[in-house]
């Protein structure tokens, strides 16, 4: 439907989209097509893009586990209880990431409260491969949740409570009725959370440092490029175009995950 608003609101809406669009349309014009796969293929920069992907992965399946049940505690609590822990959860996605990063290095840092105690029997998180994949859990998991939470809420409880009237114990209900009923937000909400995963910078840089081979991600080897220092900037540009179409991917197949899409 064309609705009713003003004609003249289509100029502000044009510059805003070119906004959006022509910093995206520099970057692909700035790739280098004759060297973009020596560039891609190169040892900073595979080794960059290995590491990226094991840490997104390994963060998405820690999210997986923590927030399924977290969205469903969310979305079975009562209306009070449930506005203050999606509150919570909400709090890393308007934080800004270096905030983050500095909160999980005086937790598990050398002197943080977590990480004094687990230094003293040998154990150091920070500025390690882990560190990198705590990082992204903390920014990814309320993608995660949110997403798992609203189609929880939106399915209710009846066929739960059918599925129990009929003598289904508690982990048949979610195995073959909860789970099932929610798989449209779950599948958006974990591929949503692997690209934020794999696009993280700022509490990784912080938390776990920007050593090539064990912490330096993607983004990392990007912002390290374009500083002077370790991978090229033409490898810098072409690691940047492999982001930019992981984010086009995500959000194809998250359209595609969406219920409405499905009808």
């Amino acid at each position: 439907m064309r609705g009713y608003a003003p004609r003249v609101l289509a100029v502000p809406a044009v510059i805003g989209l070119a906004f959006l669009l022509l910093p995206l349309s520099a970057l692909v014009g700035r790739v280098s097509w004759d060297t973009l796969w020596a560039d891609i293929t190169a040892p900073e920069s595979l080794s960059a893009l290995w590491l990226s992907l094991v840490t997104g992965i390994g963060a998405t399946l820690v999210c997986v586990v923590l927030g399924v049940p977290l969205a469903l505690l969310i979305a079975r609590s009562g209306s009070r209880v449930a506005s203050v822990l999606r509150a919570l959860v909400t709090v890393p996605l308007v934080l800004p990431p270096m905030v983050g990063g500095v909160a999980l290095l005086f937790l598990f840092g050398r002197n943080g409260w977590i990480g004094e105690a687990l230094g003293a029997v040998g154990i150091r998180l920070a500025f390690t491969t882990t560190a990198v994949v705590m990082a992204q859990t903390f920014v990814a998991l309320p993608f995660l949740v949110l997403s798992v939470e609203g189609a929880l809420r939106s399915t209710g409880t009846g066929y739960e409570q059918a599925a129990a009237s009929l003598g289904a114990g508690r982990w048949t209900i979610l195995r073959r009725v909860t789970l099932p009923l929610a798989a449209p937000g779950l599948i958006a909400g974990t591929v949503l959370c692997f690209a934020r995963a794999i696009g993280e910078f700022g509490a990784t840089a912080l938390f776990a440092g920007n050593s090539p081979g064990v912490t330096q991600t993607m983004p990392l080897a990007i912002y390290t490029a374009f500083n002077g220092s370790g991978v090229s900037q033409s490898t810098a540009v072409a690691l940047s175009l492999m982001l930019l179409v992981t984010a086009i991917a995500v959000l194809l197949l998250v359209r595609a995950w969406r219920p409405e899409a499905v009808r």
